[in-house]
């Protein structure tokens, strides 16, 4: 029972890594005594995080590529699975904001928020499968969103490809549930990140938000990280197609 919910050792590759929920969570599982994976398109961006884990005391690498390049990801997840070890959990976090109207998003803005949001877990997962496959063993862990499920002004590209990823989430556990691979979701609220900064300091956004969540509060990173370890651990084993949505419990209001 007292390793039920451990990750120690597990090798966790975490997209998206060097900023924002990313980070906390590759922070939270080295803390955990995970090896973290890190993810980002720079390397020195993924070589400062890697160090910064490394200081505390923690296991960690780092792998630079583009998540929407299928070679590079091929190549890669290759290098990781040879150096590192096998990639025991998968976490699908990359992610971007393109804001506009409807009526005024630009072609590439839609493509680019539906490309780095929804198509590369696709390209990483797929890319990821035949490994856990082969092992029989696996977790995969989507980061959609509250906009899964909710949809508000000027993020329809952003909603489109989270409502999107959360319906992969499933397809992933129908089709692959027959290797042991658990594939489920983490659907965050409205969180305290450096992306969201210009959006906790606009009163009117602050107020709307703190309104709409029962507990009247933003959330913060590190409230992400024991539904993330939960899901990534023997706990959830038999948990499997499901979004978890760490919201505050803004679904549970009207």
């Amino acid at each position: 029972m007292n390793n039920l919910f451990s990750v120690q050792n597990k090798v966790v590759l975490i997209t998206g890594s060097t900023r924002g929920l990313g980070l906390s969570l590759a922070k939270g599982f080295a803390e955990a005594g995970a090896f973290v994976v890190i993810n980002g398109r720079t390397k020195h961006d993924v070589d400062e995080v890697v160090k910064q884990i490394q200081h505390k005391g923690g296991k960690s690498a780092g792998v630079a590529f583009d998540v929407t390049n299928r070679g590079a990801i091929e190549t890669n997840i290759k290098k990781v699975e040879a150096e590192v070890g096998p990639i025991h959990v998968l976490i699908n976090n990359a992610g971007i904001h393109r804001r506009a109207p409807l009526e005024e998003l630009r072609d590439e803005d839609w493509k680019k928020v539906i490309d780095v949001n929804l198509n590369s877990a696709f390209y990483v997962s797929q890319t990821v499968f035949p490994y856990m496959r082969d092992r029989r063993k696996g977790k995969i862990i989507n980061i959609t969103s509250l906009n899964a499920e909710k949809a508000r002004p000027n993020i329809g590209n952003y909603s489109a490809a989270k409502g999107g990823l959360k319906m992969l989430t499933k397809s992933m556990a129908t089709e692959w549930g027959k290797y042991n691979i658990q594939t489920n979701a983490i659907g965050p609220g409205y969180f305290k990140t450096d992306l969201t900064e210009a959006l906790v300091n606009d009163p009117d956004f602050d107020r709307w938000v703190k309104s709409e969540v029962p507990l009247q509060r933003w959330g913060i990173p590190e409230e992400l990280i024991g539904t993330a370890i939960y899901l990534a651990s023997d706990a959830s084993n038999y948990v499997n197609g499901h979004t978890v949505y760490v919201d505050g419990g803004w679904q549970a209001s009207l």
